[in-house]
């Protein structure tokens, strides 16, 4: 007894001696940091307030977007709507380029397989999931246990809602989030791509910025714009210097409690690999989009994305490469395993775990080429067809024992993906998947399992031609035949692409089955005693790793110091013009006509773009960025240099480190008096 009450004693003193931290941190809902707020800023929300920010809050695939009517009306970027924007375009009708607007609701357009949802509710099942895997005597055992119960709980789940386990703290706690799903979203309002991504990527990741990156849409349910008395309001004069602001979001992920050796393989192996992968794609792109103008509108959305993540990676890379930031993760480690070791009681129990995760990670480099490359994601239909192969051996195991994406409660949105309409373009996918195989082969040489599994002794681009050109996976009844036809309508099909997709299968799931195995069950557990041992020291007075899942962050509205000179919180209209200008109009700095022509009508004093201290990362694109009225005062869509590298910590307001929004002004000034969309304008305004 006396023991544990000297452990304890311990514990609190760690706890009590946590010095305060600064405004960073991507806090979930059941959490908040409001401690911080009401000491910072004098801010204490409401439970109410808070609900209503969450409910109003929409994921969209990899970003966010928020209710900003009660009729179903959603504001997010441009470039997160792109996706939907372009599946609803055609060689004669280019919605990306040339913009829309819906004057009536009949014009508003639906997006094939278009889907939100939002964060209904949720509760905490940690001590539920670490019951059922306490017993276990190995990482596998503890991995099978563990995915047996998540498995129980996300199959009980009420109508109409769709349950998701949730680790968080590397596995310290598991919640259940419970989501509401909208499948008819329609597209209400969008600018040019060249208004929305004005500077092209000579702009990207800098501030000033001058981009009208924003879009509207609509969800409807039972074919009526569907009822969302939780929605913000919109600020008319939006947000001004200085003011505290809050946004909410799903980021896409960080990796700030990772531990130095997981950090270390990131930056010497996993992030110069995933450059590789994606230059690779990006250049197979590049390379068909020089074949016309139609060719370079069906690939510049990915080519885009391509650059756009290179971008990150590079800065997040640099961020690794730098010693002293390094240096820094090494010794907040070091400080958190000198506290432990204080006590040998903790020591004991969790200082074995940073030893485990090191020896995982060390048989890593050696799989990790084979793990990139074997796969058929450069292709839309060869992925189809993989994930329909992979659907039927999965479906025929118990609920429990499948991959997460077959189980139960993630059938229907998986079954919506592969039967969508939404455009296929052959030749491309053709030209894709033939470069990718190409590549694939030199690095993992002709005899790689992969490589002979999906080749033989063929050439990729005989194989690839042959696969694309005969699959009926192009239509979707074909792929919903295949998907609810017996089991051996896949194992007999002549289909190419299916008998492709069955070639690489075994080799595919050999690799995940030695990952699970050998990399996630050992992080898994022994991140889960990692994060014991931050509770034990820290309590929970920081915040989980970004997971693309809600979360809330805040900040102030605010300029910087970058080198000799100041630069300011926002930018407006009159810059927008003298960039344009002072370029010559040269790609990308171009006007669209419709900006041009709108020159005299505008209030060239209204803020257009600016920045903000809030900790946001990739996939808070499009979060609502809102004052202390629960008003939003604009919408996130980017960060500068400085603030990349906050995938691994976050960068002091002292380096300049900034989120970027488009002003809420500056959107309602072009509404009105670009666009002359002022039926919109009136429904945010509430006139």
């Amino acid at each position: 007894m006396r023991r544990i009450f000297a452990a304890l004693l311990l514990v609190n003193l760690l706890v009590l001696s946590l010095p305060v931290r600064a405004d960073d941190g991507m806090w979930t809902f059941d959490n908040p940091p409001l401690k911080q707020w009401k000491e910072r800023y004098g801010f204490e929300p409401s439970r109410k307030w808070l609900d209503r920010v969450r409910l109003a809050s929409v994921k969209f695939p990899g970003a966010s977007g928020v209710f900003v009517s009660p009729n179903g009306l959603i504001a997010t970027n441009h470039h997160v709507a792109s996706g939907f924007i372009e599946r609803l375009s055609s060689k004669e009708r280019d919605l990306l380029k040339n913009g829309f607007y819906a004057r009536t609701r009949a014009e508003e357009l639906r997006v094939p397989d278009g889907n939100v949802s939002i964060l209904q509710s949720y509760d905490n099942v940690t001590e539920r999931v670490h019951n059922a895997a306490k017993a276990a005597a190995t990482d596998a055992d503890m991995a099978v246990k563990r995915t047996a119960e998540i498995a129980a709980i996300e199959k009980d789940c009420p109508v109409a809602l769709r349950c998701e386990v949730v680790s968080l703290y590397s596995g310290g706690e598991y919640w259940n989030y419970r989501f509401k799903r909208y499948t008819d979203v329609r597209l209400v309002m969008a600018p040019e791509e060249q208004a929305a991504f004005f500077g092209g990527d000579h702009d990207n990741f800098v501030f000033p910025r001058h981009d009208l990156d924003f879009t509207f849409l609509r969800v409807y349910e039972d074919g009526k714009p569907a009822n969302t008395p939780n929605y913000l309001k919109w600020s008319v004069s939006g947000a001004p210097e200085g003011e505290f602001v809050v946004v909410s979001g799903y980021p896409g992920s960080t990796a700030r409690l990772l531990t130095v050796a997981q950090l270390a393989y990131q930056r010497d192996v996993g992030n110069p690999l995933q450059e590789k992968v994606w230059k690779t794609r990006r250049k197979a792109l590049e390379e068909y989009s020089k074949l016309g103008a139609e060719q370079l509108r069906q690939a510049n959305p990915g080519m885009r994305s391509f650059a756009n993540a290179l971008k990150r990676l590079e800065g997040q890379q640099n961020g690794l490469l730098n010693p002293r930031n390094f240096a820094r993760k090494e010794a907040e480690e070091k400080e958190l395993r000198d506290r432990l070791a204080a006590n040998p009681d903790l020591d004991r129990q969790y200082a074995p775990a940073w030893a485990a995760i090191a020896d995982a990670y060390a048989e890593l480099p050696a799989k990790a080429d084979r793990i990139a490359f074997s796969s058929l994601s450069a292709s839309r239909l060869a992925t189809i067809a993989q994930q329909i192969v992979t659907y039927h051996i999965e479906i025929a195991k118990p609920n429990e024992k499948r991959y997460p994406e077959f189980r139960d409660n993630r059938l229907e949105p998986f079954r919506s993906s592969i039967l969508s309409p939404a455009p296929l373009y052959p030749e491309m996918e053709e030209a894709a998947l033939t470069s990718w195989l190409i590549e694939a082969r030199n690095i993992l040489g002709p005899n790689d399992p992969f490589i002979k599994a999906a080749l033989g002794d063929a050439e990729p681009k005989e194989v690839v031609g042959r696969a694309i050109r005969e699959t009926a996976l192009r239509d979707p009844a074909a792929r919903k035949a295949l998907l609810e036809g017996p089991d051996s309508a896949i194992t007999s099909s002549t289909d190419p692409m299916i008998s492709l997709a069955r070639r690489v299968e075994p080799v595919i799931r050999e690799l995940r089955e030695w990952n699970e195995k050998n990399i996630t069950n050992v992080e898994a557990a022994n991140g889960t005693k990692i994060a014991q041992a931050r509770f034990a020291v820290y309590g929970k007075s920081m915040p989980p790793d970004a997971n693309s899942h809600l979360r809330i962050c805040y900040g102030v509205v605010k300029g910087y110091e970058e080198d000799t000179t100041l630069v300011p919180f926002k930018t407006t209209f009159f810059g927008l013009y003298d960039r344009a200008f002072s370029f010559g109009e040269r790609d990308p700095f171009q006007l669209p006509q419709s900006i041009k022509d709108a020159r005299s009508k505008i209030d060239l004093a209204t803020p257009l773009n600016f920045v903000y201290t809030a900790d946001t990362i990739g996939g808070n694109s499009g979060s609502p960025v809102i004052n202390r009225n629960g008003e939003v005062v604009g919408l996130n869509f980017d960060s500068n240099n400085q603030k990349l590298s906050n995938r691994y910590w976050y960068i002091e307001d002292s380096e300049g480190s900034r989120a970027v929004g488009v002003h809420s002004a500056g959107i309602l000034e072009a509404l009105r008096n670009i666009y002359n969309a002022k039926e919109l304008a009136n429904e945010l305004t509430a006139k």
